[in-house]
């Protein structure tokens, strides 16, 4: 990274970023709390509204949201007349998964190969950090060039809406003229990427009966009918031969045509075991960024060790269905539903109960906030220029800020990029990438404060 006194402070700044990311990783923040106790995320919430207040922002305050999570807030003043931007990050974050296959405990920030191990190290308390940490190498070096105001999320991860909800109810505290949604990733490490849209989604549950109770396979196996069975097809019929989502109504063929994704390098990146196909078709970057894709996260039937010999009576699933920009989730919802429902074989009853929706997103990139955030990666990456990527996730808030604000210019960074492995076993953040997305946002907020 060139030298210039912004880049220095944040360098200088790394050991307290540590610090503090391992405090925050400690909580247990996961916002379903039928799993995870309440106090592990409200620590988190009061952890982000106590290192807030020592930033010096004001009004700094822990919000109710309808869903019964916390997100935090807070304004700090810039100078008289200047803009105002609004800096998001969430700290609740998804559940560990399988404990045991973690190399170190999920939430102890470990270094390792020159990485931060952590859940929530990525995604996305690092993203409070690195908001944390352009700040302060703004105030540093002749101060915050705007007002700012400061929103972390507490349940992002469980797309319950609840600050989606809060903001329409009070739609004057988030408004601004520019937005940075520290939820996203850079393409991989060292590229500096903003993600010009994402995918919506829409998540079900999928219940299907067949008999008052479980029977005996052995006496009854052959005429009954199994729910386990009925479910398997129902699920089966969301994808093609070749793996294509098939949710009757939604077009399969979308294309990108922005940055795309090699092949091998996807492979590499998702781990794919040798021998494995991908699947659906096009390239890559269709698949992922622009076509609907329908993932089955769960399901509850016996497990394999205590099985019985019987005909199961009930089963249930849960369904998640991506959305490109340009469908509208709610429609979404209703093609997934009918297709269940066309698809439940022999009659059975089935029963669809609706979890979570958000709406897809695509940015206005032709916006001076743009042309600020890539005047800021060229200093903080030197050599290398902006580059446009879709992100296959979703973040259901970014259009409901963009509803309620629609002159506000929105912009995606952060530290997700694919060795991050958020959401699975072992995910890490970069610290390089930490420090040099901090240099970013704070090159950024000085560049559009000029702008």
């Amino acid at each position: 990274m060139s030298s210039n006194p912004v880049a220095e402070t944040v360098a200088s700044l790394m050991p307290r970023a540590r610090a503090e990311l391992t405090e925050l990783v400690a909580f247990k923040s996961v916002a379903d709390f039928d799993q995870f106790p309440r106090s592990e995320s409200e620590g988190a919430a009061r952890w982000v509204a106590d290192a807030l207040t020592a930033e010096g922002f004001q009004d700094v305050a822990l919000l109710d949201t309808p869903d019964g999570t916390q997100s935090v807030y807070g304004y700090l003043r810039g100078p008289e007349g200047a803009r105002t931007v609004l800096l998001y990050a969430h700290y609740d974050v998804q559940p560990p998964l399988d404990e045991a296959a973690w190399t170190t405990p999920p939430f102890e920030l470990t270094e390792r190969d020159g990485r931060w191990y952590g859940r929530g190290a990525a995604d996305c308390k690092g993203g409070v950090i690195m908001h944390l940490l352009a700040l302060r190498a703004l105030k540093a070096n002749g101060g915050v060039p705007v007002h700012v105001k400061v929103i972390a999320e507490g349940s992002e991860e469980m797309g319950t809406g609840g600050l989606e909800r809060y903001a329409e109810e009070h739609p004057e505290l988030l408004e601004a003229d520019t937005i940075v949604i520290g939820d996203a990733g850079n393409f991989r490490v060292g590229l500096p990427t903003v993600t010009a849209t994402l995918r919506g989604m829409t998540l079900l549950r999928v219940q299907i009966d067949t008999l008052a109770g479980n029977l005996h396979s052995g006496q009854f196996g052959g005429a009954a009918p199994d729910a386990l069975a009925a479910l398997i097809r129902v699920l089966d019929s969301l994808r093609a031969e070749d793996g294509t989502t098939t949710v009757e109504g939604l077009a399969p063929e979308s294309r990108w045509e922005g940055l795309q994704y090699d092949e091998e390098q996807f492979r590499k990146d998702a781990k794919v075991l040798d021998g494995v196909e991908l699947i659906g078709s096009g390239t890559v970057a269709d698949r992922i960024w622009a076509r609907p894709a329908v993932t089955v996260l769960g399901i509850d039937c016996p497990p394999v060790v205590g099985a019985t010999p019987s005909v199961q009576a009930s089963a249930r699933a849960l369904v998640s269905l991506r959305v490109p920009p340009g469908v509208d989730a709610a429609e979404a919802t209703k093609l997934l539903q009918a297709h269940l429902e066309t698809h439940t074989p022999w009659g059975a009853r089935v029963r669809t109960e609706q979890i979570g929706q958000g709406q897809a997103f695509a940015a206005d990139t032709t916006s001076p906030a743009y042309a600020a955030m890539a005047e800021a990666m060229a200093v903080a990456y030197p050599g290398q220029e902006m580059q446009y990527a879709g992100q296959g996730g979703s973040i259901p808030l970014c259009n409901t800020l963009a509803a309620l604000y629609p002159h506000a210019e929105i912009l995606l960074i952060g530290l997700s990029e694919p060795e991050a492995q958020i959401h699975a076993v072992n995910e890490s953040v970069s610290p390089q990438e930490l420090e040099r997305l901090s240099v970013t946002e704070a090159l950024f907020l000085r560049n559009y404060a000029a702008s």
